[in-house]
């Protein structure tokens, strides 16, 4: 029998590493994808035998890489799951935002997913398979970085399409957003401003960040036959502050008791 297969882009970050973990328990292979081969290697070697956990370095921005992509894949069984998790965010503001800045976010966070769809497309319709694209509570409202922001509203609509268009194939597609998430990069913020979690916090419902965890688990729900009939679908995973503002809604209750 052929091993099952998913692929992972960005799967050197924390929360790209998270979601591997996580797939291994429902897939015999999982595929790191990313751009620095060292840091994809460091955490395949964390996460268990070589065999299982197999790197494969890609500019996913380029459709020769992509292409080389599927082909490593599909030597490794079936491809029953994608996952576009690689991003990035630069400038801020949009007064600080370059056109080259444009142009970057847009081809990592939003292009890079079609190319990796297009590039596997014909092996998720033979096992009709699964996608799951880490778009962002930044692509359902306003929170600043507009050129990923865009991008990651763009992504959002991306997905419907790959889950309309190929939804008669068996292909699913779905989206998680994640809010804040504690990877390294905040612990860095952290380290410069002890305060950086705490005032984040206030912000969401539940008084917490994200963990990578959280990600993974919400990936691997929807890859899996539990949301077999889910498709086209954005899961926010942002411990409720897409709900509403937190502290603005405590503001008003205080208030209110006045």
């Amino acid at each position: 029998m052929s091993k099952s297969v998913a692929i992972v882009t960005g799967a050197a970050g924390d929360i790209g590493r998270a979601i591997a973990k996580r797939l291994a328990d429902d897939h015999d292979v999982i595929l790191l994808v990313d751009v620095d081969e060292a840091a994809a290697q460091k955490a395949a070697q964390a996460l268990g035998p070589a065999g299982r956990f197999v790197v494969f370095k890609a500019d996913i921005t380029s459709e020769i890489d992509t292409a080389a992509m599927a082909k490593a894949a599909s030597a490794l069984g079936t491809v029953k799951t994608l996952v576009n998790n690689a991003g990035a965010a630069r400038a801020v503001s949009l007064h600080d935002t370059t056109p080259e800045i444009w142009r970057a976010d847009s081809a990592l966070n939003l292009e890079a997913a079609f190319l990796c769809f297009r590039a596997v497309e014909d092996m998720l319709k033979a096992s009709k398979g699964s996608v799951i694209n880490i778009a962002s509570v930044n692509g359902m409202a306003v929170f600043g970085h507009p050129a990923y922001s865009a991008a990651k509203a763009g992504l959002l609509h991306f997905t419907k399409l790959v889950a309309v268009e190929y939804g008669k194939f068996g292909i699913r597609s779905n989206a998680v957003a994640p809010g804040t998430v504690r990877t390294q990069a905040w612990e860095a913020r952290a380290a410069a401003n002890p305060n950086v979690f705490e005032e984040a916090k206030r912000w969401y419902a539940l008084r917490r960040v994200v963990d990578p965890v959280d990600v993974a688990n919400a990936v691997s729900f929807l890859a899996s036959p539990l949301a077999s009939a889910i498709t086209g679908v954005c899961l926010p995973v942002d411990c409720g502050l897409t709900a509403g503002q937190a502290e603005l809604a405590h503001t008003f209750t205080q208030s209110d008791h006045y």
